[in-house]
C-alpha cells in the first residue's frame, strides 16, 4: 500500500480497536449500575449431569443480613443468556439478585442429547436451587421469568417446584410463550397450574407461534391479537376457573387478585402490538417485566417502569459490532504491510469503469435473478419435508445445530447459483468484452490463492481473539438486537469446522461475483455500485421479511405455508449479507484477491451462526 493509504489504514485500525475498548466499558458501566453490581460468569453442574452456564448480577445492597429478592431469567430457543440484557440490566439496577441462564443446549452450557426429554426444565429449576443457596437471597421471594422457549421452561418447572415441601418459586412471567391451561389428565378441564404463585403473560398480538385457539381439527380460528377475549386468557386471570362460569370479561394490563389455599396470588396478562422476537429487545415489554415484579416481589430500590437505561449497553454493544466489521478490513490490510503478505498488495484491483449497453443489462439482470433464486430457494427449503426434520432437530443427523443447518444448506444451493450465474456471463458476454479472469483475480494463481486464504484465516482468528479478550475484560460482547458476536466454548470450533465448507462455497462465490463480475461505477462513483450491490445481494431475504410482516400486520396471521421462525431467521442474515459485500469490497480493492474476503466473510458467519443457536449431540 502507498504511504498515505497506511495512514488511513493505521487511522481505521485504531478506530475499530477504540470502539471496541469503548463497547466494553461503556456495556460494562451500564450492565454493573456503574460499578454497584457485581456480575460473575458462572458454569453449575447440575443433578442432571450436565453443566449450565449462567450470569450472576448482584447488587451491592444485596447482603446476608439483608437479602434481596432473587429472579432466574431465560432465553428462548435458538438464542443464549446475553439475549436478556435488557431484563437483567433493569431488573439488578432495582436491587433485584438475578441469574440469567443459557439453557441446556444453548450459548455456553452443556448440548442436549438427540431425543432428550426435557428435564430440570432444561436448566432452569437448576438456576432456581442455585439463587435459593445464595445467602444474600431471599428464598421467600423468588422468581422466574422466561422468554419464548423461556417461558416454556417456567412451566416445566412448575411441576418440579410444586413436588418439594416448600416451593422455591412464587412468581412466575411468561414473555411470549402461553401458559398451560388445561390439565391433560383430568379430560383437558381448566386447571390453575400455578397454585398461588404471582403469574404474568406478555402475549404479543402479532407472536408468530403462540396465543391462538383452535377448533377440534387443529385450524386455528382466533388471532393472537385476539388473544386477551379468549376462553385461555379468561381462564388464566379467573385463575384457572371454567370460563363459561365467569360472569365478567377481564381485560389485558391490569392486575387481580384472589385468595389461593390463604395466599393472595396475582394475575395480568399483558397485550403488546409487537412480534415474538421483538420482546427482549422492546421498552414496552421491559416496562412490564419491571411493572410486574415490583408489583409481585417488591424491589429494594424501586423506579419507574419506564426508567430504562438497557438501551444505552445496547448502543455500547451495536458499537462494538460496528469496530468489529471495521476491525476485519482494517486489520487485513495492516498485514499487507507486512514481508508475509506484502506480495498480495502488490496487484491492486483494476480500475472500476461503468457498465454500458448490453454489460448494463447482465449487472441488473444478474442481481436480480440471484435475488429470486435467494427468496425462492429460502421458501423451498422451509417447505421440505427433509430439510424441515433436520432444521428442528426431529431426526438424528450429523448436523448438529437445527437452524445453522438449514442456512448452510440455504447457502449452498445459492453458492452453486452464483457460479452458474458467472459462468454463464463469461461465457456468454464477458469473455468478448474484455473479462479477463486472470486480471479480475478470479485466476490469482495457486501461491496467491494460499496466501490469501491464510490470511483471511488469521484476521478472523484475529478478530475473534478481540471478542474474547472483551469479554474477559468486562464480561460483555458485541451484539444488535438478534444479531451477536460473542466468545464461545471450545466445543464450538469442531462444530464451525462442520459447517464452513456450506459457508465457504457461497461467500467465496458471493465475493467473486461481487468484485471480478458486478464492480463497476455508478454516475461515476464506485461507492454507488457497491451500495446497489449489498441491497441485491440481501434483497431476496429483505422482501420476505418485508411481505411476512406486512401480511401479519394486515391479517393478523402470517403468509400461509411460510413458518414464522423463517422469517425470523433472516433478519440477521440480511445485515450479513450487507455487510459481506462492504468487507471483501474493500479489501479487494487493495489486494485485487476476491478470495481473501471471501474466507473472511465465510468464517466469521459461521462462527456467528453457530455460537447463537440450539446444539444438539
Amino acid at each position: 500500500m502507498n504511504r498515505a493509504l497506511l495512514k488511513r489504514n493505521s487511522f481505521w485500525l485504531a478506530l475499530s480497536l477504540i470502539f471496541c475498548l469503548i463497547s466494553g466499558i461503556g456495556a460494562s458501566l451500564v450492565q454493573t449500575s456503574g460499578g454497584s453490581t457485581e456480575v460473575t460468569e458462572l458454569r453449575l453442574e447440575t443433578s442432571t449431569g450436565q453443566a449450565l452456564s449462567a450470569l450472576l448480577f448482584v447488587p451491592e445492597t444485596a447482603t446476608a443480613d439483608t437479602p434481596a429478592p432473587g429472579i432466574v431469567v431465560s432465553h428462548g430457543w435458538w438464542n443464549n443468556k446475553e439475549m436478556q440484557d435488557a431484563n437483567f440490566v433493569e431488573l439488578s439496577r432495582r436491587g433485584f439478585v438475578v441469574m440469567s441462564i443459557d439453557m441446556y443446549g444453548h450459548g455456553d452450557s452443556d448440548p442436549l442429547t438427540f431425543g432428550q426429554e426435557p428435564v430440570d426444565g432444561t436448566g432452569m429449576y437448576s438456576a432456581v436451587e442455585a439463587l435459593a443457596a445464595l445467602p444474600y437471597v431471599d428464598t421467600e421471594r423468588i422468581g422466574v421469568e422466561g422468554h419464548s422457549n423461556g417461558a416454556r421452561a417456567a412451566n416445566f418447572s412448575m411441576p418440579i417446584d410444586n413436588e418439594r415441601d416448600e416451593p422455591l418459586i412464587s412468581s412466575v412471567l411468561l414473555v411470549d410463550n402461553d401458559g398451560v391451561y388445561r390439565d391433560e389428565t383430568a379430560d383437558g378441564a381448566y386447571f390453575n397450574l400455578y397454585g398461588a404463585r404471582d403469574v404474568g403473560i406478555v402475549a404479543d398480538q402479532y407472536d408468530e407461534f403462540f396465543f391462538r385457539s383452535y377448533d377440534a381439527d387443529g385450524n386455528a380460528v382466533t388471532a393472537p391479537r385476539d388473544y386477551i377475549t379468549t376462553d385461555n386468557a379468561q381462564s388464566f386471570l379467573a385463575f384457572g376457573a371454567d370460563p363459561a362460569e365467569l360472569d365478567e370479561e377481564r381485560v389485558a394490563s391490569q392486575f387481580y387478585t384472589d385468595d389461593v389455599d390463604g395466599t393472595e396470588a396475582l394475575r395480568i396478562v399483558y397485550t403488546p402490538a409487537e412480534t415474538h422476537p421483538w420482546g427482549p429487545f422492546s421498552k414496552t415489554t421491559t416496562g412490564s417485566v419491571i411493572e410486574f415484579f415490583e408489583e409481585s416481589l417488591g424491589a429494594p430500590a424501586p423506579l419507574a417502569s419506564d426508567a430504562q437505561v438497557w438501551q444505552v449497553k445496547a448502543f455500547f454493544n451495536a458499537l462494538g459490532l460496528v469496530g468489529f466489521g471495521i476491525f476485519l478490513v482494517a486489520f487485513t490490510r495492516a498485514m499487507l504491510t507486512t514481508r508475509a503478505f506484502a506480495s498480495l498488495a502488490g496487484t491492486p484491483a483494476p480500475r472500476a469503469v461503468a457498465n454500458r449497453g448490453l454489460g448494463l443489462v447482465w449487472f441488473w439482470g444478474g442481481l436480480a435473478v440471484s435475488a429470486v433464486i435467494s427468496a425462492t430457494s429460502w421458501i423451498l427449503l422451509s417447505q421440505n419435508t427433509a430439510v424441515s426434520a433436520l432444521a428442528f432437530n426431529t431426526v438424528p443427523s450429523i448436523f448438529t445445530q437445527g437452524a445453522v443447518t438449514f442456512v448452510a444448506f440455504w447457502a449452498l444451493v445459492n453458492g452453486l447459483a452464483a457460479i452458474v450465474i458467472m459462468g454463464l456471463s463469461f461465457v456468454l458476454f464477458g469473455r468478448r468484452h474484455g473479462l479477463d479472469l486472470r486480471a479480475s483475480g478470479v485466476l490469482p494463481g495457486w501461491r496467491k490463492g494460499l496466501l490469501g486464504t491464510l490470511l483471511g484465516v488469521i484476521t478472523v482468528v484475529a478478530a475473534f481473539g478481540l471478542v474474547f479478550v472483551v469479554d474477559y475484560l468486562f464480561t460483555t460482547d458485541f451484539r444488535l438486537w438478534v444479531l451477536a458476536v460473542k466468545a464461545f466454548t471450545p466445543d464450538k470450533i469442531g462444530i464451525a469446522l462442520l459447517y464452513l465448507p456450506f459457508f465457504l462455497l457461497f461467500y467465496v462465490a458471493s465475493s467473486v461475483s461481487v468484485n471480478s463480475f458486478n464492480r463497476s461505477t455508478i454516475a461515476g462513483r464506485e461507492w454507488l455500485n457497491t451500495a446497489v450491490v449489498a441491497l441485491a445481494t440481501a434483497l431476496g431475504a429483505l422482501v420476505l421479511v418485508i411481505a411476512q410482516y406486512t401480511t401479519f400486520a394486515a391479517t393478523g396471521e402470517l403468509i400461509p405455508g411460510f413458518g414464522g421462525i423463517f422469517s425470523i431467521w433472516l433478519i440477521p442474515i440480511i445485515v450479513i449479507l450487507a455487510a459481506s459485500v462492504v468487507i471483501t469490497r474493500k479489501i479487494y480493492r487493495a489486494t485485487g484477491n476476491p478470495y481473501i474476503g471471501g474466507v473472511i466473510n465465510a468464517g466469521v458467519a459461521t462462527v456467528i451462526s453457530v455460537t447463537n443457536t440450539l446444539t444438539f449431540t
